[in-house]
């Protein structure tokens, strides 16, 4: 069924919220199961939960089994603490409908991917249709550049550089992350919310979600101002 799909698959950059804050709703999660093609659609879907940024804990793993099998789907998690050496991690990766990204150190977690190789698993994923998502680091790791509270003082810092521009996560979460994003020079530029959630599909232009109402994400295109782009409120469908 991998094989079918000719397109790369969507990617959603969630700002924050969801089963791993312990939002039960399963509002972003459903509609993540929504992004998959009709080619790659199974009785089941497939999902792959990597937690690495967190530091593979348990408690996260185990919040990703509650959440996606209640949305009847076969869910699996691939750690790297400790690194599974009977496992085929990049054949893992291709089977995945959806693979679901943790938050936590985005440059720790970009940088062990690429000491394993895995970003070019993740990248071939990517190409054969397998929608990605995240929250936080794992919004922030597909964009050029990102703006993180991973480093001492928060900053910006390069990320795989599959999407254009420079993306934000929690923008309403800490006083510093909107002046900053205001300020970085690479655009297009993407500031979303507490639970906001951008949808990236290739040659449109992205769109926005939200967990409820009222959430609008801050978008800024080369040459032009930034403006507020209001949400769809999943919680009204």
């Amino acid at each position: 069924m991998n094989g079918a799909a000719t397109h790369p698959g969507a990617i959603a950059c969630i700002g924050g919220g969801g089963f791993l804050t312990d939002d039960v709703r399963g509002l972003q999660e459903a509609h993540l199961l929504t992004l998959v093609t009709p080619l790659r659609r199974r009785e089941r879907p497939r999902v792959l939960f990597l937690g690495l940024a967190h530091g593979d804990r348990e408690l996260g793993q185990v919040k990703a089994y509650k959440m996606f099998s209640r949305l009847g789907c076969d869910i699996t998690t691939l750690p790297f603490f400790p690194y599974e050496m009977k496992r085929d991690y990049p054949a893992e990766a291709l089977a995945a409908d959806v693979i679901y990204v943790g938050g936590g150190n985005t440059p720790a977690m970009v940088a062990v991917w690429r000491e394993f190789g895995f970003d070019r698993a993740l990248h071939a994923a990517w190409q054969a249709g397998t929608v990605l998502a995240g929250v936080s680091a794992g919004a922030n790791c597909w964009f050029e550049d990102y703006v993180t509270d991973s480093v001492p003082g928060g900053g910006v810092r390069a990320g795989l550089g599959w999407l254009p521009g420079t993306f934000c996560p929690h923008l309403d979460s800490e006083p510093w992350r909107a002046p900053l994003l205001a300020r970085v020079t690479r655009a297009p530029a993407y500031g979303v919310r507490e639970g906001g959630m951008m949808i990236v599909r290739p040659d449109v232009a992205p769109t926005f979600f939200a967990d409820r109402p009222g959430i609008t994400a801050n978008v800024r295109l080369p040459g032009d101002e930034a403006r507020e782009v209001p949400a769809l409120d999943l919680s009204s469908l």
